[in-house]
């Protein structure tokens, strides 16, 4: 895999060499290229967009325009998440160019499952702005414009995606249209957008000789970091799409991470409580199959430790800056303290206040960054239980995630809290003092359980 990803610089090299000088010999043509690449090459067919407006493809769409193009389906468990998320950082990149004179078009290969409504969502899990456009329409006009983008894949056994993520990028008005990897270096991707499509509006100021600029020094962790998860997440810089990966391989175990790095539609699919509740936590927005195997993941696990490191003492080795701590606190009391208190209301028969006090868990939990995201979803499933039935249910997955972070991160849980576990549901609980306070069945059967010696593995 080592010389899988080395070998994958050579051709993105290639590339971007041939974006540059598609660039440039298109510019001065561009009468000529624009009647060849105009009106009667693209198809003019109607689309809708994830507001339910109907749109024609040229005329609305491209005409006089510069754009970016994928193909996407919301459904997709392989590239589309990650290439969602990448242009969702280069909209960012550009910033209010998006809408004005850029504009992207994300067009849907699935019209049966993806109406409106659901490319409405998904846009938004990903924070899609103005400029930012979701498309169906009908399958065999969707086909036609694929095929006329160079987008289009055949149906294969051999590619589950069911399409390539590349990225079809031009400037209708001069006639300049090139093609490049939905996957690419944001940076990169906004520069050929924002300014090698109409350099003659934008032009810089020349920039220093190559000659001049320091070597760059050439890490697989971080290229493996940058290449497949930097689109969705930092390391110390705060929550993205997905969580702050700071201090994530102190909290975790390793062979769990290496787990759900290589497989997590595996993991997710076991029940696995901590990836179902970053599933909850981070809109649906699900870590989607790399593609990597155990040695990648190792690779990529050492960096991350590295970075985690680096970052609590100032700066990472890529420039990741820690704006704020992700470490396991040394006394879970400020969520244990409401926890207790749930438990006594339970015991009794009452909801009391409990929903404030998950509210206050929740909160305390959100301190924890992606370390506590488990805890924090759990709280907010407790706030949604309307009677005591549904608040025990929530109650027992709220023990779970306080127990199992406890746990792995070695933070203690506090004086005189036992473990508890009824045998009835084959639930624990945390409690306060030796004698048995049941929460799962109240008044009813207050005494129905045991101390436990420790934490449930």
């Amino acid at each position: 895999m080592r010389r899988k990803i080395l070998a994958g610089l050579a051709p993105r090299a290639a590339l971007c060499l041939t974006a540059l000088v598609l660039a440039a010999s298109h510019a001065a043509p561009a009468a000529a290229d624009n009647a060849r690449w105009g009106a009667g090459y693209f198809p003019n067919v109607t689309l809708t967009t994830e507001d339910g407006a109907p749109v024609r493809f040229y005329d609305d769409l491209i005409k006089g325009k510069i754009v970016a193009i994928n193909l996407i389906y919301t459904t997709c468990k392989y590239a589309c998440p990650l290439e969602t998320a990448r242009l969702s950082q280069v909209a960012k990149l550009l910033g209010d160019r998006m809408g004005r004179d850029v504009f992207f078009y994300s067009i849907t290969i699935d019209p049966d499952h993806d109406t409106p409504e659901v490319l409405k969502e998904y846009a938004a899990k990903y924070g899609a702005g103005p400029g930012w456009t979701f498309l169906t329409g009908k399958k065999e006009e969707i086909e036609l414009i694929s095929r006329k983008l160079g987008l289009y894949a055949p149906p294969s056994p051999s590619n589950p995606d069911g399409h390539t993520p590349m990225l079809v990028i031009g400037n209708e008005e001069t006639g300049q249209w090139m093609r490049n990897s939905a996957l690419d270096n944001p940076k990169f991707l906004s520069r050929t957008i924002g300014d090698w499509l109409n350099s003659w509006q934008t032009a810089r100021k020349p920039t220093a000789s190559y000659a001049d600029v320091p070597a760059l020094t050439f890490d697989l962790g971080e290229y493996t970091f940058k290449n497949h998860c930097a689109a969705c997440h930092t390391i110390g810089r705060g929550d993205h799409l997905g969580p702050d990966l700071m201090g994530v391989t102190a909290a975790r175990d390793r062979d769990w991470l290496t787990r759900f790095i290589v497989s997590p539609d595996q993991v997710r699919a076991t029940g696995d409580p901590i990836a179902l509740a970053l599933r909850a936590k981070y809109k649906q927005v699900l870590m989607p199959s790399l593609g990597l195997g155990a040695g990648d993941a190792g690779v990529l696990i050492d960096y991350i430790d590295k970075q985690s490191r680096a970052a609590r003492n100032g700066t990472g080795t890529s420039g990741e800056t820690a704006t704020r701590a992700t470490t396991a606190p040394a006394s879970l009391k400020p969520i244990v303290d409401p926890y207790l208190r749930i438990q006594r209301a339970l015991n009794a028969d009452s909801l009391g206040d409990s929903r404030n006090d998950a509210r206050r868990i929740a909160a305390e939990a959100g301190q924890l960054g992606a370390n506590g995201a488990a805890i924090e979803a759990a709280a907010a499933e407790f706030q949604k239980a309307a009677d005591l039935e549904a608040a025990r249910t929530a109650f027992a997955g709220l023990g779970d995630a306080i127990m199992i972070y406890a746990k792995d991160s070695g933070a203690t849980i506090g004086d005189q809290i036992k473990v508890a576990y009824c045998p009835m549901v084959r639930k624990y609980w945390l409690q306060k003092g030796e004698k048995i306070q049941n929460p799962y069945y109240g008044k009813a059967m207050s005494d129905c359980g045991r101390i436990n010696a420790m934490l449930p593995r």
